[in-house]
């Protein structure tokens, strides 16, 4: 049997950003009655258009709801806005994107206050909320049986997934997932560097730059994964560090002959050849790994 709107759990929602505007439009359209804050008050008037309730403080806005959805600036603005709630017996749900460390600092917090405490990580830019389609989804830590308590709901914006009972494996798993991303821009943004002085039309380029990254960083990923968990570097090695090593003075040359900086790519060469230096010609790229570790 499907839920009514009554028996739907109530949301209140702190912050209505560009995010936390689209998380509440999902959670209306699901039919959860939905309390909202924001500093500036004018931008919850198209969402009460729409059956929101908009609370005069966050004060009021906590006291509508056992669950307590926060999705703001930073961590700061998250301290600065709570500072006088009253959390006891709420379920407090961060989705402010923030460091493990400050995730963790504010479990505690959560937890001297009387409040159980999620922390989470948004994959997804907001027109990906509410449309599963896209592939949006949320990373989520702290106690399982919360999550499991809100999974629901939780899952109506965008899929929801638990990592770990450490609160700040969300932010930890949300950053490490963007960092690889920013890399894979760079060398995005290298290479169309290299070709931009050419009579090479970019738009003809960019399928094969995305295929060819599709192809390798797949199985890359996959192979890394289970070196480090054996920590054996040597294993199903395809081309070995010294044989790649050998061929970075090319790439090098090309983007001087080119005109291209080779800022983004000549840190990572210079991991490859460290790593070399150590002996370990007959590993693959895995080893780099370890030398990012302080």
């Amino acid at each position: 049997m499907n839920e009514t709107t009554s028996q739907k759990t109530p949301v209140t929602l702190l912050g209505l950003g560009a995010m936390g505007t689209a998380l509440a439009r999902t959670w209306l359209a699901e039919g959860h009655p939905l309390t909202v804050w924001n500093r500036t008050p004018a931008r919850a008037a198209a969402l009460v258009d729409e059956g929101a309730k908009a609370a005069a403080d966050v004060a009021e806005a906590v006291a509508a709801s056992t669950l307590v959805v926060v999705c703001l600036l930073d961590d700061a603005s998250v301290g600065e806005a709570l500072a006088d709630a009253d959390l006891t017996g709420k379920d407090l749900v961060n989705l402010t994107t923030t460091t493990p460390a400050q995730a963790r600092a504010r479990a505690a917090r959560a937890r001297e206050r009387g409040a159980r405490y999620l922390d989470g990580g948004i994959m997804a830019v907001p027109p990906m909320i509410g449309v599963p389609e896209a592939g949006g989804y949320v990373f989520y830590s702290g106690s399982r049986e919360l999550f499991e308590r809100h999974e629901a709901t939780l899952a109506v914006p965008a899929g929801a997934v638990h990592v770990g009972e450490d609160a700040g494996f969300a932010a930890l798993h949300d950053v490490a997932l963007l960092s690889a991303m920013y890399g894979m821009f760079a060398g995005v943004a290298h290479a169309f560097a290299l070709i931009r002085k050419e009579d090479i039309d970019p738009v003809a380029f960019a399928p094969l730059l995305s295929g060819w990254i599709s192809a390798m960083a797949g199985p890359a990923v996959q192979q890394t994964a289970r070196q480090l968990k054996s920590g054996d570097y040597t294993t199903d090695v395809v081309s070995n560090l010294a044989m790649q090593v050998a061929g970075t003075p090319t790439f090098l040359a090309t983007a001087e002959q080119q005109g291209v900086s080779p800022e983004l790519i000549n840190p990572y060469f210079e991991l490859m050849r460290r790593r070399l230096a150590e002996g370990s010609g007959e590993e693959d790229l895995t080893g780099v790994v370890d030398l990012l570790l302080r």
